[in-house]
């Protein structure tokens, strides 16, 4: 296989707040964003090769996003331009606590776009890993192409891995959000799902209690690895018997936690990459679960992600 992996879904810009003017108005900078190439980005750094599937407007952001993917490190040979339809860009509030709120201009926004006709079936083919989320799910000719992408990704024998990443604004109904989760939760080999996420689709706050759910309701076709991200209170691995936990890497210089959920979801996929899916142990999935938070801690000290990601040497001295 050429591609270590290869990811499907939105490349955005997401305008962060960077402090006020001498008019007292707020100063927003375009931060290139968007889950699957952040998580590719990461990966990048981590020495992985890595391609990207997407659409963005033939703009001055959609242009912008193309020159820092290939920036990088991620190839672009499968992102397309749309002349029709504006890049997506999302406003980002950061509270005290480095929590988020999202504004989308997205209706539509190019990644709603993407087609199955645009989705490069031999660069899925030539990768051992297919990473994916919802954001693709939730306009019908993207979803479409998503759907496509999985079935080639599984045809053609490689690892999936799933990341919801559920933003309510986005999505016409509860029901239907739920519907698309629980699609791609059925169609991953590798999930990583947050505390939210997990309460949302199962009704049960407990992180425990909410995996066994999910695993009952996805059965044997389900992931063979799931892993929960808490945020403040650390993450969870779930692998066959095996519930093992990994302390959060609390910061005080932290800033905001925008990527962090990415950066994490890259250190899971690498250490896939590095042992194999049948290839954990109760030590490997806990030295899986201090890199992934020692990487995603990282993050949250700097603003934006794509651009910014940890470096492998950044994340060994921190886990020292």
């Amino acid at each position: 296989m050429s591609y270590d992996v290869v990811a499907l879904g939105e490349l955005l810009i997401d305008f962060t707040d960077n402090g006020r003017s001498a008019q007292g108005n707020p100063l927003m900078e375009a931060n290139p964003g968007g889950a699957p190439c952040n998580v590719l980005s990461m990966l990048c750094n981590l020495g992985k090769k890595t391609a990207f599937i997407g659409k963005v407007g033939e703009d001055i952001f959609g242009r912008m996003l193309a020159d820092t993917v290939r920036e990088v490190g991620i190839d672009t040979r499968a992102l397309v331009f749309d002349p029709d339809v504006r890049t997506t860009l999302a406003f980002v509030h950061t509270y005290e606590n480095g929590d988020r709120d999202f504004s989308f201009y997205r209706n539509p926004g190019a990644d709603m776009m993407l087609s199955k006709a645009d989705v490069d079936e031999e660069l899925i083919k030539d990768t051992k890993l297919f990473h994916y989320g919802t954001l693709s799910m939730t306009a019908e000719g993207a979803a479409e192409a998503t759907r496509y992408a999985v079935q080639i990704a599984r045809e053609s024998g490689a690892l999936i891995s799933f990341d919801p990443n559920y933003r309510p604004p986005l999505w016409s109904s509860v029901d239907e959000a739920k519907e698309a989760i629980w699609w791609g939760i059925k169609n991953c080999d590798v999930l990583k799902i947050s505390d939210n996420e997990i309460e949302f689709i199962t009704g049960i706050a407990d992180i425990d209690e909410g995996v066994r759910a999910i695993m009952d309701r996805a059965g044997a076709e389900g992931p063979r690895l799931i892993c929960a991200s808490m945020g403040p209170d650390g993450s969870k691995a779930f692998y066959n018997d095996m519930v093992v936990f990994g302390e959060p890497r609390l910061r005080e210089d932290t800033i905001e936690t925008t990527g962090a959920g990415d950066t994490f979801m890259a250190g899971v996929l690498y250490h896939v990459l590095k042992y194999g899916i049948d290839g954990f142990d109760e030590e490997k999935l806990r030295g899986m679960l201090v890199f992934a938070n020692t990487a995603a801690s990282i993050v949250t000290t700097r603003k934006g992600a794509l651009r910014v990601m940890p470096t492998m040497s950044e994340i060994e001295e921190e886990c020292r």
